[in-house]
């Protein structure tokens, strides 16, 4: 087990863990209508690994959201969202993050990787909350900041905010261990 000042529960087991897309959670917050109005919403993870090692240096995510799955409870902004002008989700259909560069610093855990949105691909750094661990799974918290002019998405500006604050609450199990995957 691997004991961390941020583990709730009993450590964690190194091995694979698959991230539960009905137990996670992506959400965003931004503005609107030039700064005046906030606008909150989701979207669906596909599929995901974490890998956790004895070395948080070899630590390894990847993680899958549908770009379809863009929701704000606003019909007509999903729908523009969703299309070429923004996400382009019939050609783009997938958001991944990758990393391979776990470390800790004076703020806590972060995750270091790159985060590809419309097929254009930027460093992205994640900071982790407590991991929450029980028999065979573990939760975290996860939150970040992206801004989307540097994926080329630009238009309104002014009218759509530019930066979006993204928190994730992510479930995963235990799928087996680095012995068995590699082995």
């Amino acid at each position: 087990m691997i004991e961390d000042p941020g583990v709730s529960g009993p450590g964690v087991a190194p091995g694979v863990y698959r991230i539960d897309p009905g137990a996670t959670t992506v959400r965003f917050t931004t503005r609107a209508v030039f700064g005046l109005l906030p606008v909150r919403g989701s979207f669906t993870v596909d599929h995901g690994r974490i890998s956790i090692t004895e070395d948080i240096g070899d630590c390894a995510v990847e993680a899958v959201i549908r770009a379809a799955s863009f929701e704000s409870g606003d019909p007509q902004r999903d729908e523009h969202v969703r299309s070429s002008d923004y996400l382009d989700a019939a050609v783009h259909p997938e958001i991944v993050f990758r990393s391979r560069n776990v470390g800790r610093s004076a703020e806590g855990v972060r995750v270091q990787g790159s985060l590809t949105v419309r097929g254009m691909t930027r460093p992205t750094v994640l900071a982790l909350g407590p991991v929450i661990t029980d028999d065979q799974c573990l939760r975290v918290r996860a939150t970040t900041s992206v801004d989307r002019y540097a994926f080329g998405l630009t238009r309104a500006k002014g009218m759509t905010g530019r930066h979006l604050g993204i928190t994730l609450e992510v479930t995963a199990a235990l799928i087996g261990t680095e012995a068995l995957l590699t082995g």
